[in-house]
């Protein structure tokens, strides 16, 4: 069985994306499809689009505090789903929106009728996992003509106000129902809360900060013995023969999938091929236990499944397989013990010919070594 050798994650293309420039309005509606002149960049130009939103409601992400969300809920931001738009609805406050949408702000008389310079809402996110922040993406969908002028992104690690907050993005114009996109460079900080500040008011469809995560050691030291795939644990999915329906990130999400589209799916194959995905553990572990879960795929989960582990930190290894022509039944959870796996960093899953999995945990302990390189790591990014 050949395999990828595993890379750090880089994207191939969009090395040198600078940001989105949509400032502006947009259109207003005119009927039809609400996203057919929704401006957004190619996903194979946002170089970050491959790392997991942080603030992913499904991983825990939380909006804790807002100035103001009169027009709509601040909670909106961190919604996994793209923005809904439904023309005719309308509420007792107005315009029924999909993101936050706070009053218009006014200035102080006739005369000076217009906000000050300065004047903002803001909204407090706390990041589901915490970690490095790589990539924005301020999302104005359907907001056409009462988007933010320009917004403002800060980080920090200490919602409490001590540690202070470290600015990702300055005040920046923006555009409306447009993907307003944005990198974060030389930022190497591990963060558990965004400020979002929008000048001087409108709406927000969405807010994604897509980074690394980095987890506690010491608090992975606790548990001893974890699911070392798992995103909140700083597992990765690096690559995948294929993502038609679903990513492959899905299979490494916390809790059960509640439907097909949130575990990872591929197309039905018409060759004699079989399809695959490729993990970066949390850290070099050995792993005891298996267990493959193809919850909700019914008609359509994959006949067998092969794994094979890496340990890249040892010069000249290669694939070995742990397990081999495992058979799957719909809708289960598999459970499986791995007896001497030997010590791994990466972890490859083979289904034949294709179809669902829909979470992969792979239970195991750190070695000594891959613990240091996590608490190294870790004070790096928190000293």
């Amino acid at each position: 069985m050949s395999a990828p050798t595993p890379s750090p994650g880089d994207p191939p293309t969009g090395t040198g994306f600078t940001g989105t420039d949509f400032t502006g309005q947009a259109r207003p509606y005119a009927g039809g499809d609400p996203y057919a002149d929704y401006r957004a960049p190619a996903p194979g130009d946002l170089p970050f689009a491959h790392l997991p939103d942080l603030a992913d409601r499904r991983l825990g992400g939380s909006v804790t505090a807002a100035s103001d969300e009169f027009f709509a809920e601040r909670e909106n931001l961190v919604r996994p789903e793209p923005a809904h738009f439904d023309p005719a609805a309308y509420g007792h406050k107005g315009k029924v929106m999909d993101g936050w949408e706070t009053r218009r702000r006014r200035g102080t008389s006739a005369d000076s009728p217009h906000p000050a310079e300065d004047d903002h809402d803001w909204a407090v996110v706390r990041l589901g996992v915490p970690g490095v922040v790589r990539g924005l993406v301020v999302d104005t969908a359907h907001f056409r003509g009462n988007h933010p002028a320009a917004v403002r992104v800060e980080a920090t690690a200490d919602p409490a106000g001590a540690g202070g907050w470290t600015e990702l993005l300055p005040r920046t114009p923006v555009g409306g129902h447009a993907a307003n996109a944005f990198p974060v460079r030389g930022v190497e900080r591990r963060f558990t809360h965004l400020r979002l500040s929008q000048y001087p008011d409108g709406g927000v469809a969405r807010l994604r900060a897509h980074g690394e995560p980095v987890a506690d050691p010491a608090w992975l030291a606790a548990l001893g013995t974890f699911d070392l795939a798992a995103l909140e644990h700083g597992g990765a999915a690096e690559d995948a023969s294929d993502r038609f329906y679903s990513p492959p990130a899905h299979v490494i999400h916390p809790g059960r999938s509640r439907e097909m589209h949130e575990g990872w799916e591929t197309r039905r194959r018409r060759d004699h091929g079989h399809d695959w995905l490729r993990l970066r553990l949390a850290g070099q572990g050995v792993i005891r236990a298996v267990e493959i879960d193809t919850g909700n795929y019914k008609g359509n989960a994959p006949g067998w499944a092969t794994l094979s582990l890496l340990d890249a930190d040892t010069p000249g290894a290669e694939w070995r397989t742990v397990l081999r022509g495992t058979p799957l039944r719909p809708d289960a959870v598999h459970r499986l013990v791995l007896p001497d796996a030997g010590p791994a960093t990466h972890a490859r899953l083979d289904v034949h010919p294709d179809g669902g999995v829909a979470r992969l945990r792979l239970y195991g302990s750190l070695t000594e070594a891959g613990a240091r390189r996590l608490a190294a790591r870790y004070r790096e990014l928190t000293g």
